[in-house]
């Protein structure tokens, strides 16, 4: 599960920042909306599981509510998720 977390956040991190800086100013710079639609739905996607195993991996790990809250807050701050994973989960195997 922790594995899978990893590579999670990974991709949840790299759909918001494809949003926020592609997708976003394609359709409101240059009024053209489809992608965002798209990006924007599997962006949704990632985010919900992220938090659902966020949860699981902080029961797991025996985290505090304080970690689980930092790491549940990571999916939204652009970044967030890359710096969560290394300082939050164990090193991989």
């Amino acid at each position: 599960m922790i594995k899978i977390f990893r590579y999670l956040s990974i991709a949840e991190g790299y759909s918001f920042l494809l949003v926020l800086f592609v997708t976003m100013p394609l359709k409101y710079l240059a009024s053209i909306g489809e992608p965002n639609k798209i990006v924007g739905m599997a962006h949704g996607v990632l985010f919900l599981a992220y938090v659902v195993i966020a949860i699981l991996v902080a029961q797991i790990l025996k985290w505090n509510f304080k970690n689980t809250a930092i790491v549940v807050l990571m999916s939204v701050v652009p970044f967030g998720t890359f710096w969560m994973k290394d300082k939050y989960l164990p090193a991989q195997d």
